[in-house]
């Protein structure tokens, strides 16, 4: 099994897996939609709302621990998203482990080393709400919890836009 999980990375790697359009029949919300209300598990024993986050720029990513082509966004998310807008307090990132409980995304958060919080998202509640299927996954909501960005799957290509959307809505205005 891990020699099939490196081969596919490595050939996903290679050639990058295309981020799918919004009228892709898997996902079920599309730009300049409001985002669906939804409450998650911040901690294991505290909810949160999404509709607390308004006045913020929120990612929201939709991966799995098994997935290659998660596996490899992620380390960017750490590193190009989380490391440089984590102390931002106009943003906001919630990585939720679609099908995963604590007990699975707990520990693969610490084997990575990752910063950012991993959220459970047992019986796929809140993914749920924005497709049927296809991960990693990528939606971003504008101040006003209103959908400005999705994604479907990692290229580079599709990454660096995200990133770039990134940093226009949260680069810092200049004195």
């Amino acid at each position: 099994m891990k020699k099939f999980l490196v081969i596919a990375a490595l050939v996903l790697g290679a050639t990058g897996v295309n981020a799918q359009t919004d009228d892709d029949a898997a996902t079920l919300t599309k730009v300049g939609q409001q985002s669906p209300v939804f409450e998650f598990n911040a901690e294991k024993q505290k909810t949160a709302s999404i509709d607390s986050y308004k006045g913020k720029i929120v990612m929201l990513n939709f991966f799995a621990t098994w997935c290659p082509p998660c596996r490899m966004e992620l380390p960017r998310v750490q590193k190009e998203i989380w490391d440089k807008y984590k102390d931002n307090p106009k943003f906001a990132l919630m990585v939720f482990g679609r099908e995963e409980g604590w007990d699975k995304v707990l520990p693969f958060k610490t084997a990575n080393n990752y910063t950012f919080n991993i959220l459970p998202d047992e019986g796929r509640k809140v993914f749920g709400l924005f497709a049927k299927q296809s991960i990693p996954r990528n939606v971003i909501l504008d101040e006003e919890g209103k959908i400005i960005y999705q994604s479907t799957g990692y290229s580079e290509q599709e990454f660096n836009k995200l990133l770039a959307l990134l940093d226009a809505r949260l680069k810092k205005p200049q004195p």
